[in-house]
């Protein structure tokens, strides 16, 4: 096959990439190589539905198989591109492509859409068999099937992935303990208050939550896990362990394509590389803030995935930009829905509405007195505001915004007007 586009990277954000060059009308051959056997599927529900074994693998896909045919998207899975030269005497952005298979694939435009891989601990026993990791949906269906017959699990990671599985572990009655290097839970994304309510909810489910503890190796009999050995000696029982401990962007073939890297594959606010012609979106990159346009930041999210990828197909069509969208994720451990909009980043003020021990309340985030985001917890209502507000360039006063009694909507407000610098 000659000529069209080649996403690498069978994503989230890969395939999003592919409908929308459909969607804009491109009628050039699409081919999206996947190194999974498995068709697009999705990934947040790997840490909570599907790991908690209430939803079944077919119901991850995010389209139907007879999408990509009738899409005219070649879709090939179980192949991982590892060598791409571009043509030094064809149209810019054009080469080709090879897998250790021996398939080859030759592009006119390509896509990176390549992801993250998990960060690895590098201890002793890190290769015990029971040491998990949770990035995939073989990881999430090994997981599942070692969670069945597990009594002692020890999740290494207070983050997001790392809590949603122990909520999944305790509703299903094993003895389940936390282990964070940091002070505090989710403490890269959330103010302290929110860590705090993260930790006695946790606590009041009788999950064991151990801070500021780091992980010395692990233990085993026979080759499988027994314990985990932390910095101060202790060992806690383990007979299954997954590992959260953050991502890695995939920058390799980026970085044999002479692309800048910096943490993960700079793009600009129309996922373009440092190359022009080639475009990169999804966990893999770092971008401009989608707010402020300033520094860089890496969003790990199905809406940012999705977002670049949309803008990503117009730069290769050569389409104005799409207007940029208002950032949002949630986390779901257990009954504590988290729904966040906005970034929160550089915040010097937050304000509480409501009581967290309640387990319904709203944090929303100041900079300077502009409203930047909310943390809203089983608070749909109070989230919706918000997203409303960042989309359409209103606030909420923070001298108004902790006053539970009045529905967050209500307290919407033009936001004042930038005074020009002298």
């Amino acid at each position: 096959m000659s000529g069209g586009t080649l996403i690498v990277g069978a994503s989230q954000a890969g395939l999003q990439l592919a409908v929308s060059l459909r969607q804009l009308g491109d009628t050039e051959p699409i081919t999206l190589v996947g190194e999974e056997v498995h068709p697009p599927y999705q990934r947040p529900p790997l840490s909570k539905d599907f790991l908690a074994g209430e939803t079944d693998p077919e119901s991850l896909a995010l389209r139907a198989p007879s999408y990509y045919a009738d899409a005219a998207i070649d879709l090939v899975s179980g192949e991982c591109v590892t060598e791409v030269v571009l043509s030094p005497s064809g149209p810019p952005g054009s080469g080709t492509a090879a897998t250790p298979s021996g398939r080859a694939f030759a592009f006119d435009r390509l896509a990176l859409t390549v992801g993250a891989g998990p960060r690895r601990l590098a201890v002793p026993g890190a290769e015990l068999d029971g040491v998990r990791y949770l990035r995939d949906r073989d990881d999430a269906a090994a997981l599942r099937q070692h969670l069945g017959s597990a009594s002692w699990v020890v999740v290494v990671g207070g983050g997001f992935i790392g809590l949603e599985a122990a909520a999944v572990a305790r509703a299903l009655g094993k003895d389940v303990t936390v282990v964070e290097a940091a002070d505090r839970l989710i403490s890269r994304a959330v103010a302290p208050v929110v860590s705090e309510f993260y930790l006695r909810a946790h606590l009041r489910r009788g999950t064991r939550v151990l801070l500021s503890a780091g992980v010395a190796g692990f233990e085993g009999v026979q080759g499988r896990v027994t314990g985990v050995r932390l910095g101060d000696g202790t060992t806690l029982p383990a007979d299954l362990v997954l590992v959260g401990v953050g991502v890695l962007p995939r920058t390799e073939l980026a970085e044999r394509l002479g692309l800048e890297c910096d943490r993960g594959i700079v793009v600009d606010g129309r996922a373009r590389t440092s190359d022009p012609h080639i475009v990169a979106a999804g966990d893999c990159t770092v971008q401009p803030h989608p707010v402020t346009g300033l520094g860089r930041v890496r969003l790990e999210s199905v809406q940012n995935a999705v977002a670049q990828a949309t803008a990503a197909a117009a730069s290769l069509l050569g389409r104005p930009a799409p207007q940029p969208a208002v950032p949002w994720f949630w986390s779901y451990q257990g009954d504590l829905k988290l729904q966040i909009a906005g970034l929160s980043g550089g915040y010097d003020q937050h304000v509480v509405r409501g009581e967290p021990d309640s387990e319904r309340f709203s944090v929303l985030y100041y900079r300077q007195g502009e409203l930047l985001a909310i943390d809203a917890v089983n608070s749909p209502a109070d989230y919706m505001a918000v997203r409303r507000a960042l989309t359409q360039g209103a606030t909420v006063p923070a001298g108004v915004a902790g006053d539970h009694g009045t529905p967050l909507k209500s307290l919407l407000t033009a936001r004042p007007a930038a005074v020009p610098s002298s």
